[in-house]
């Protein structure tokens, strides 16, 4: 039996990985060679409202995977795959310390004890954020850059990055820790992310609605959309261990982009009577936070390894009216 866990699995991306994972139905074990799955448990709080497709290797768990004894009931012999999507959100965590820690480090780490225990180390992809950078940053990052998190949420996700790769290091897990741009267009409705006003920029004025920026048009972000995100975490599982190398942590390739050419892309794609539904009134706290974040990259390494990003952010826009709003505007 081969069994992948992901958690935080009824969210938009964990529900979008689902979808890849059963529709191809193999997965790299640990020298990159396909094999099929046999159950994909998907772990979150709640049961969704939405329903999940109809599939018998679907298993499911639902409760708070931070409580004393949960992870493991979540990881038994059969797991073989592990995506960790499960987390509390930028601007949760930086009003709310001890939430961040209990579910970003303490949760993680719990998990982590468990896949530990496994009789055949599990692949482990943690899914992590550019918000370990900042500080006195170059204007152009790369992969050597060295993570300097100045809120909770990025000194939370990278001292989970030094875990997996320690364990890793020791041989109990196969950990692989993706660090994502900024997921842009999600469907739905702005979270407490510092980051949800790039989706809702986008999203907002497409779905008919007006919303009010809390950023400056300046203001520059690393964005990647979730058809890229979904086949770089498809890639992260599949690589064999000896091509993924001794550096547990890659960087996934976005495209960097100012909330400015965001509202032209709208105009060019949808009109500029949709662009125009968007004003500006920058919130001190968001713009604060956003911009310790880094916004342009210069990366070698997830391209070597087959890694690819998006055109551009009139291919991501238009991707959104394909894939959430069945190819229409309002």
């Amino acid at each position: 039996m081969s069994t992948v866990l992901i958690t935080g699995g009824t969210g938009f991306l964990g529900r979008k990985l689902l979808g890849a994972l059963l529709a191809r139905g193999h997965i790299g074990d640990s020298d990159g060679k396909p094999v099929e799955f046999d159950r994909i448990r998907i772990a979150d709080l709640r049961e969704p409202d939405a329903p999940l497709p109809q599939d018998d290797r679907i298993v499911t768990s639902w409760g708070d995977f931070t409580a004393t004894g949960v992870a493991e009931t979540l990881i038994d012999s059969d797991t073989t795959h592990i995506v960790h999507l499960a987390a509390a959100v930028s601007g949760e965590c930086e009003r709310d310390f001890d939430l961040g820690m209990r579910v970003n480090l303490d949760g993680t780490r719990g998990l982590l004890e468990a896949a530990r225990g496994l009789q055949a180390p599990p692949k482990f992809v943690f899914t992590s954020s550019v918000a370990v950078y900042g500080g006195d940053m170059p204007a152009v990052l790369n992969d050597t850059t060295a993570a300097a998190p100045q809120n909770s949420y990025g000194a939370q996700k990278v001292a989970c990055e030094y875990l997996i790769s320690d364990m890793s290091r020791r041989g109990l897990i196969d950990g692989r820790t993706a660090r994502l741009p900024t997921v842009i267009v999600r469907p739905g409705k702005a979270n407490a992310a510092a980051s949800s006003f790039a989706s809702a920029v986008i999203r907002e004025p497409l779905q008919g609605d007006e919303y009010i920026c809390p950023v400056s048009p300046e203001t520059a972000i690393w964005v990647l959309s979730p058809r890229k995100v979904i086949d770089g975490l498809v890639r992260t599982l599949d690589l064999s261990n000896e091509d993924w190398g001794s550096s547990r942590t890659l960087k996934l390739p976005g495209i960097t982009v100012t909330v400015q050419e965001m509202l032209d892309a709208l105009a060019r794609v949808a009109g500029s009577d949709v662009a125009a539904r968007v004003s500006m009134q920058p919130d001190e706290f968001i713009q604060n936070i956003i911009s310790g974040w880094p916004a342009r990259f210069e990366l070698a390494r997830a391209p070597a390894l087959g890694f690819k990003g998006d055109e551009g952010i009139d291919a991501i826009v238009e991707a959104f009216i394909q894939d959430e709003l069945n190819g229409q505007v309002a």
